[in-house]
C-alpha cells in the first residue's frame, strides 16, 4: 500500500468490491458499505485474522488489515468471528433489503452487518437484532447506538418470539429452521440462513414466502457457527447431496403438506422440492 494511502481511501475502494460483489443493481450499497466502519464494531486492534483452522494476528491495529475478504475473531475461543464480507455482500445483494422493512438480524455478534442492514432499511424501517452471547449482545448494544430504530435483544431466537417482519438474517448454522421463523414473515418476506442438513454440507439458502409454500435459492457454500436450539442432527431426517442442493425450488412446512415423492430433503419442520409449486 502506498504510504500516503489513507483508511479511508482503502474503505472506500473495499466498499465498491462489495458492492460489485453483491450482484446487485441497488446504489445504496457502495455508500452503506463506505459509510459503515468496520474496525468502530471490532474493537481495538491489532485483531486475528481466521485462516483455514487458526488464527493469525495482524501486524499493527491500522485498519487497512481489516478491509479485506478475510474473517476476523470476536471471540476466537469460542470460535466466533465476524464473518466473510465477500459472502454478505452477495447475500444481502440477494435478499434486496428495502426501505421501510423490518428486519430479524439473528446471530448479531457485534452488530456489524446488523448496521449495514439497518442502514438499508432507512428510513422509517426497523431491526430486531438477537445475540445468544451476553457479552457479544452488550457490545452489540452499544455499536449499534448511533443507528435508528435497531433494538438489540440478548437471548435465544428458537425460543423468543419475533415479530412480524420481511426479511430474517440469520449468522448461525440451521439445521432445520423453526416453524416461528418461517411464520414471522410476511407475505413475500425473505429469509437467508447456512443451512447445515450434515456434517459434510454447508449452503446458504434464501427462500421467500410466497401464498402456501416458499420459493427457495440456494446461494453458495456457507460455514458458521452452530445455532443454539436449530442445530440438532437429527433436525433433518433426509439429506440432499450437493448436487441435489442446487436442484432445489421450493418448501413446505410440514404441518400444511406432507413430503411427497419430489422430496429432496426432509427437517423438522420443513421440506424441500426440487418442483417449482
Amino acid at each position: 500500500m502506498d504510504k500516503h494511502t489513507s483508511v479511508d481511501e482503502v474503505r472506500a475502494f473495499h466498499a465498491r468490491l462489495m458492492a460489485v460483489v453483491s450482484g446487485s443493481d441497488d446504489q445504496r450499497l457502495e455508500r452503506v458499505f463506505e459509510s459503515v466502519s468496520r474496525e468502530a464494531f471490532l474493537g481495538a486492534g491489532p485483531w486475528k485474522i481466521r485462516v483455514n483452522e487458526s488464527y493469525i494476528e495482524t501486524p499493527s491495529a491500522n485498519p487497512v488489515f481489516i478491509y479485506q475478504n478475510n474473517v476476523v475473531a470476536l471471540d476466537a475461543a469460542k470460535g466466533i468471528n465476524n464473518g466473510e464480507p465477500f459472502l454478505h455482500a452477495r447475500w444481502i445483494g440477494a435478499v434486496a433489503p428495502k426501505s421501510g422493512e423490518t428486519i430479524v438480524h439473528i446471530g448479531a455478534g457485534v452488530g456489524y452487518y446488523t448496521a449495514l442492514l439497518s442502514m438499508l432499511a432507512l428510513p422509517y424501517g426497523r431491526i430486531h437484532a438477537f445475540e445468544i452471547e451476553p457479552a457479544l449482545a452488550r457490545r452489540a448494544s452499544d455499536n449499534l447506538a448511533p443507528f435508528e430504530s435497531v433494538t438489540v435483544v440478548q437471548g435465544d431466537a428458537t425460543e423468543l418470539a419475533l415479530p412480524d417482519c420481511d426479511l430474517i438474517y440469520v449468522n448461525a448454522g440451521v439445521v432445520s429452521p423453526p416453524v416461528s421463523w418461517l411464520k414471522a414473515l410476511r407475505p413475500g418476506g425473505r429469509i437467508v440462513f447456512p443451512w447445515r442438513p450434515s456434517q459434510q454440507l454447508g449452503v446458504a439458502l434464501m427462500m421467500t414466502r410466497a401464498e402456501s409454500s416458499f420459493t427457495v435459492r440456494p446461494l453458495g457454500p456457507a460455514w458458521f457457527i452452530p445455532c443454539v436450539g436449530a442445530s440438532d442432527p437429527a433436525g433433518c431426517v433426509k439429506t440432499p447431496s450437493p448436487l441435489q442442493v442446487r436442484s432445489i425450488r421450493t418448501a413446505w412446512l410440514t404441518q400444511d403438506r406432507e413430503p411427497d415423492d419430489t422430496a429432496v430433503a426432509v427437517c423438522r419442520d420443513v421440506w424441500l422440492s426440487d418442483r417449482s409449486d
